[in-house]
């Protein structure tokens, strides 16, 4: 970990903090969505999907930008600035309509942030030690996401279950996100900007084939993987109390954060093919195991998979992307790979959302382990 560059552990904290504010209220959301405001399923999914797709969209347009610009701290900056401030609409939100809002502006700063976030990092890191920064920064953001619903579950005990006065201490680690962000946080120098009449896109058609499989890639992985909004109404459909539901979470993260760097390490031996391998035979038993429980030991064994597949795959794909994209397209390939991330993770989650509505909650985990089953074939029949 010494080799890994002061921005990536800057970027790391900020992260970590950040996650903590924004888990502490997806852990809650979900629930309070159903419960409290009688959402649909369907809603649920609606609501995620869109969510990470308007997240999606944006990483487009900012990584794009970062690239003319040859600037990468003021857009990461934005991007967790607009988070930090959507933090107090959700406990002001009273219908399904704010709570939608809120998060799409929490989603707008995600997306903003995370492709010139992820090319900034590329910049500082030389080749070879990119899939343990990649990692590294992947650990400490799921450590954030241990803490928030950990903190969530402390605060709905003490709080006796009141929502909406949990939500308020989302605020406090979000504003020491940015304040991290911007007295640590360095880039290095860069050429001057692109000229003015320059396309925004033009870059896009420089990519090189093999961007554009780790694109494919990462679209067919997210198709087999669901938003985790599921994984919490799951943990209420067995019989986990209120308060109780954010465990799902920090088990999930846990296992995220064992195995994120590791296998950061285990990208740059060499050994990607045999990640991806693991990482979706993970997903493929955690949905069996969530499709078929009824009691909490395998619930959470099946928890553990899933966050175990987390830390096998998104780090690596990540550096994938790195790796594959020219260095003065970094942002731009970052957003493309986003963009059609969230697209499949829209549709994930609409059908999760459908399938629950239809067939209850093991059809949903069922037909995850369908989706994972056939991208792990076509992973298996290809040579490289």
């Amino acid at each position: 970990m010494r080799s890994v560059p002061r921005t990536v552990w800057a970027l790391g904290v900020v992260s970590l903090l950040m996650d903590l504010s924004s888990e502490l209220v997806h852990a809650l959301i979900p629930v309070y969505m159903t419960v409290v405001l009688g959402a649909s399923m369907v809603a649920v999914g609606l609501v995620e999907g869109i969510a990470e797709a308007t997240a999606s969209i944006a990483k487009v347009f900012s990584g794009a930008l970062s690239d003319r610009l040859k600037r990468r701290k003021p857009i990461v900056v934005l991007g967790y600035g607009l988070a930090a401030l959507s933090k107090p609409l959700f406990p002001l939100a009273g219908t399904l309509g704010l709570v939608l809002g809120a998060r799409f502006m929490d989603r707008i700063g995600k997306g903003i942030r995370g492709a010139p976030r992820d090319a900034l990092i590329a910049d500082v890191t030389p080749q070879g030690q990119r899939g343990a920064a990649f990692g590294l920064r992947q650990a400490l953001d799921t450590a954030g996401a241990i803490l928030g619903p950990l903190a969530a579950i402390g605060l709905m005990l003490l709080f006796v279950s009141d929502v909406r006065t949990v939500l308020w201490f989302a605020v406090i680690p979000a504003v020491l996100s940015v304040a991290v962000l911007l007295i640590w946080v360095r880039e290095p120098p860069r050429a001057q900007p692109a000229a003015s009449g320059a396309a925004l896109f033009e870059g896009f058609a420089q990519l090189p084939r093999a961007y554009w499989m780790v694109v494919l890639l990462g679209a067919v992985l997210t198709l087999a993987r669901f938003s985790e909004a599921f994984l919490v109404l799951r943990a209420r459909d067995i019989g986990l109390a209120l308060a109780m539901v954010p465990a799902v979470l920090v088990v999930m993260n846990l296992a995220y954060t064992a195995v994120a760097y590791p296998a950061g390490l285990a990208a740059d031996r060499g050994r990607r093919r045999a990640l991806l391998v693991w990482g979706l035979l993970a997903l493929a038993a955690a949905d069996l195991l969530l499709a078929s429980s009824e009691g909490k030991l395998f619930f959470f064994l099946g928890i553990v998979l899933w966050g175990a597949h987390m830390g096998l795959t998104q780090g690596l794909l990540s550096t994938l992307v790195a790796d594959a994209a020219p260095a003065s397209l970094r942002g731009s390939a970052f957003g493309v790979f986003h963009l059609v991330s969230g697209a499949a993770l829209l549709a994930a989650s609409v059908l999760a959302g459908w399938l629950w509505s239809a067939f209850g909650a093991p059809g949903t985990f069922y037909a995850g382990a369908i989706f994972t089953a056939v991208a792990l074939a076509g992973l298996l029949f290809r040579t490289r």
